[in-house]
This record gives structure tokens, C-alpha cells and sequence, in this order.
């Protein structure tokens, strides 16, 4: 009986022994850890249980170019080109988001990576930001 219970021990051990667990840090300096890798793109490391690290190189767009936006990684912002196209389309925006943040409904943020709504002296605030983009670039 007793060889019996560690041999049901050990099966049930086993697999913890084989387990993969991924680390990556978001853009906000979020550690996560996880059994699947994160978005394609993104660095990240293999974590073995006798506590190594293997550090992973995420594969390139190119290589991957079925890679579809729910997949894209959180990475900076790269800077548009000041066409009037695209200042058509900040323009846009930015009248939404005065439209959005002068009317009575909550505003809903994205705050180090959680949503919270802000409060009347955040939205004062980014009133006047919201106003002062609009200004500088719509206005002529």
C-alpha cells in the first residue's frame, strides 16, 4: 500500500515538474507570469522550475505576417506624419473626446493599466489638455 501512495504521489508531482511558465513586463512595468507567452512581439523569458531563466527572442512581423492586431504588441507609439489627412483625424478626436468630457456622463480612463473613472478635477484637467491640443493644432 505504501508503494502504491507514492507512486500516485509521484505521478501527481510530475507534472508540475514539467510545467513552463512564461515572464515578460508589460509597457506600464507590470510583471507577469503566465503558462502561455504572451503577444507575439514581445520579449519575454522562460521560467523552469529549479528556478533558471531562459530568456526568449520573440519572433519579427516579418516572420510572423499572419500576425492580426488582437496580437500586436504593447509597444511606444511611433509618431505620425503631419499630413492633413491625419491632422483631419486628430482634429476628429480631439472634438470627440471635449465633446465626451464636457457632457454628464462618467468618463472611464486607462490608469497603469486599470480603468478608473475620473473624477471632476481630472476631467477639468484634461479639458484644458483636450482644448489646448485643439488649439494649437485645429485652430488655423
Amino acid at each position: 500500500m505504501r508503494r502504491l501512495s507514492l507512486a500516485v504521489a509521484l505521478l501527481l508531482i510530475a507534472p508540475l515538474a514539467c510545467a513552463q511558465v512564461f515572464k515578460w513586463t508589460d509597457a506600464h512595468g507590470t510583471v507577469h507570469y503566465s503558462q502561455t507567452p504572451p503577444a507575439t512581439g514581445t520579449k519575454y523569458s522562460r521560467v523552469t522550475v529549479n528556478g533558471t531563466v531562459d530568456p526568449v527572442t520573440p519572433p519579427s512581423h516579418e516572420a510572423n505576417a499572419e500576425t492580426s492586431a488582437d496580437n500586436a504588441p504593447a509597444a511606444a507609439p511611433q509618431p505620425v506624419a503631419d499630413t492633413p489627412a491625419n491632422r483631419k483625424k486628430l482634429c476628429a478626436s480631439l472634438q470627440s473626446n471635449l465633446n465626451t468630457l464636457k457632457g454628464n456622463q462618467p468618463v472611464v480612463m486607462q490608469v497603469n493599466g486599470q480603468q478608473k473613472v475620473i473624477d471632476a478635477a481630472q476631467r477639468k484637467q484634461q479639458v484644458s489638455n483636450a482644448q489646448a491640443q485643439y488649439q494649437r493644432y485645429c485652430a488655423s
